[in-house]
């Protein structure tokens, strides 16, 4: 509706008005209740990932680095009244499982930490990806594959205690019990 809304600005009013659909992003200061920064910093931690219905679940991610420029990009070369899609579509998608065992292995965790949860969570899909034709006829594509995008991540991550440390505490755990049913905030648990 919101895409509609705007775009009814361009059309009638002759605004410069864009809209941008994008995939899911991860990278440094996400908040961890998003998959892959609460994987990698329960894994830091050896504390359990939650992985739902086998992890079978396909998605497109985007390091934010990448996403960033694609909205620089638009802002110089996209027209008006126009929609662009903004993914990475790595080439093999990779599913949830894939993702978590890349952490996994990048972060030296062991399998074990994996906390095969059954169906899908409330509101998930089973695969999420855009055609990014629009956007790469532009001249944009990204710049880091996932493996090289999640290793970057996992260091910022083991670097950045400092920030999702305090996080993770608090609030979060409610947050954390409520989604996941169990506390992930602490390895004291």
């Amino acid at each position: 509706g919101a895409d509609h809304l705007a775009l009814s600005f361009s059309r009638t009013h002759e605004l410069d008005v864009m809209v941008s659909r994008c995939t899911n992003n991860y990278g440094p200061y996400q908040y961890p209740e998003k998959m892959i920064p609460l994987f990698i910093t329960n894994a830091l931690d050896s504390i359990a990932l939650p992985l739902y219905d086998g992890g079978g679940q396909i998605r497109d991610w985007l390091r934010v680095e990448d996403h960033c420029e694609a909205l620089l990009l638009l802002l110089e070369k996209g027209e008006a009244g126009e929609v662009y899609n903004v993914g990475a579509n790595q080439d093999p998608e990779r599913s949830n499982l894939e993702i978590t065992e890349m952490i996994l292995s990048a972060t030296g965790a062991p399998g074990s930490l994996i906390e095969h949860r059954h169906g899908l969570r409330p509101g998930h899909d089973q695969r999420y990806a855009v055609a990014t034709g629009k956007i790469r006829a532009l001249g944009w594509s990204p710049r880091a594959d996932i493996s090289a995008g999640i290793s970057e991540t996992i260091r910022w991550y083991k670097d950045r205690r400092d920030w999702w440390e305090p996080i993770k505490s608090g609030a979060y755990l409610e947050f954390y019990e409520a989604h996941y049913g169990r506390s992930g905030g602490s390895s004291a648990n």
